[in-house]
């Protein structure tokens, strides 16, 4: 049996789960269904598939540090992390995947492609699919899968299964088909000749590639460029950004599969939800006596039938019935569950209007810990930081603000101009205007310190780096910085 190898697709926003869902965290990295994100979940899932490499992840350049801390944290390391310096769609996301694998893992080598967000809930018949599915590919098909219906769900597109093809379930694909009315969804759920679409396909990287030259010539072109003239750093692989640009923006289903020949369809009957946006968790087991799921601190009077999510406090509904509340703690939402769909117009308006809301919460993640705004005012802002063990921030120093720093959790090294120096509990410092400085967790335990911030300007542009242990040197003076850091490496 060839080497399978998981390729795995963390891009996207989640606009639809807003707000707990932001453009800086979105869906994939939320630990929505568990105590795992749904990245993390998928990538548990396609560690018991046999014969399969370490996976290869394409994510956004955004999120880089966020993958693979959330890979650390489970134990996995992937074989490559492939950053998009934009969103191109399917399409060339599948092109990039096939020219890396068929290059390190040869031509006959199997590619799955999947989304990494989302849910299946019984991972043992996900993984006999897969198997399935791997032996078909082997003999040159192009494989889909298609998700056992259980509603006549109108916002998938589905697949029109053929003659069977002799291995284990595995059918031909007659046709794929777009998003139906709800009377086409009833009709389809009813002929048990239909399956939702889900995004993922198994093939051998010759066959596709093969393929794409053929339909798709200039992004088959540029994906290998973009691949060739890849910048490895800090163990990612920042994709060229002209000649990725230059690859179509398009779907592989639309570009590819719906012409291809000799394209085999393994039914998925393995509890799969895309969780695309509220309702679709409302699905999910562990509603109460009156159907109301809830998350977090919430108390319901005379309520039935809700969808609750609190993230920092107490949310208190009485006489509500079928609607949705998501809290976070700068952003509440409330709307008819029949309505969840057109959440997506509430971010097209926080667009428009520059709001903040829709690009990160108020707790912002950086790859050395994170750090929330508590207060702010005229000339002030107080900040609640913390810092990973092991971790440090950049050397760096700000024009136009001063910083205060009380320990309140944990041991930090402190440098500030050329003394360095250690900060235990209840201890504090200064950090002057125009002074280089610079703080690392110097113990076991998270280091949590409150800052203090005062002057003219307090945005958070106001820094210039002059080292940095994650590649993030952004001003000119990086060129007479101390060259002694190290790197983060993936592996």
């Amino acid at each position: 049996m060839p080497t399978v190898v998981p390729v795995l697709l963390a891009g996207g926003t989640g606009s639809r789960l807003w707000p707990l869902s932001r453009e800086q965290y979105p869906k994939q990295f939320l630990p929505l269904l568990g105590p795992l994100s749904l990245f993390q979940q998928t990538v548990q899932r396609i560690t018991g598939i046999e014969h399969a490499a370490k996976p290869i992840v394409l994510g956004s350049h955004d999120h880089r540090f966020m993958l693979a801390e959330q890979l650390h944290d489970i134990g996995v390391h992937p074989s490559a992390i492939l950053l998009e310096p934009e969103s191109r769609n399917t399409l060339a996301a599948a092109a990039i995947a096939a020219h890396h694998i068929a290059k390190e893992h040869g031509d006959g080598a199997l590619a799955f492609l999947m989304a990494a967000d989302h849910y299946i809930a019984d991972p043992a018949a996900f993984q006999r699919a897969v198997q399935e599915a791997a032996r078909v590919a082997a003999d040159g098909f192009i494989v889909t899968f298609g998700i056992t219906p259980t509603r006549p769900e109108t916002g998938y597109g589905y697949i029109r299964s053929g003659e069977p093809l002799g291995v284990g379930h595995t059918r031909e694909v007659d046709a794929f088909v777009e998003k139906p009315d709800v009377a086409t969804a009833n009709r389809f759920l009813a002929s048990g000749g239909y399956f939702w679409n889900g995004g993922m396909f198994l093939f051998r990287c010759r066959r596709f590639l093969d393929e794409l030259r053929l339909l798709e010539s200039e992004t088959f072109e540029q994906a290998r460029l973009a691949l060739r003239n890849a910048r490895r750093e800090n163990g990612f692989y920042e994709l060229d950004p002209d000649a990725f640009g230059r690859c179509r923006n398009e779907s592989i289903d639309y570009a590819v599969m719906e012409k291809v020949q000799r394209i085999a369809l393994v039914p998925l009957d393995a509890g799969w939800e895309d969780v695309g946006c509220w309702d679709y968790l409302d699905r999910m087991p562990g509603g109460d006596a009156d159907d109301n799921r809830t998350h977090g601190d919430v108390l319901l009077e005379d309520s039935s039938g809700n969808l609750v999510h609190a993230s920092s406090r107490l949310v208190a509904m009485v006489g509500m019935h079928d609607h949705l509340v998501v809290e976070t703690d700068d952003a509440v939402l409330v709307a008819p569950k029949s309505r969840a769909q057109d959440i997506k117009k509430v971010v097209q308006s926080l667009k428009r209007a520059k709001r903040v809301e829709v690009e990160a919460h108020r707790r912002v993640y950086r790859p050395w810990g994170s750090y929330e705004t508590i207060a702010q005012g005229e000339r002030f802002q107080v900040k609640r930081i913390r810092v990973k063990p092991g971790h440090k921030l950049s050397l760096q120093m700000h024009y136009h603000r001063a910083e205060h720093w009380v320990i309140v959790k944990g041991t930090a090294r402190v440098t500030v101009a050329d003394e360095t120096f250690i900060l235990s509990e209840d201890q504090s410092t200064y950090v002057p205007l125009g002074n280089t400085h610079r703080l690392e967790n110097a113990g076991k335990v998270p280091l949590e310190l409150i800052e203090v911030q005062t002057g003219v300007y307090l945005g958070e542009d106001d820094i210039v780096r002059f080292s940095d242990v994650y590649g993030r040197i952004e001003s000119a003076a990086a060129a007479d910085a101390p060259s002694d850091e190290t790197t983060m490496t993936i592996a």
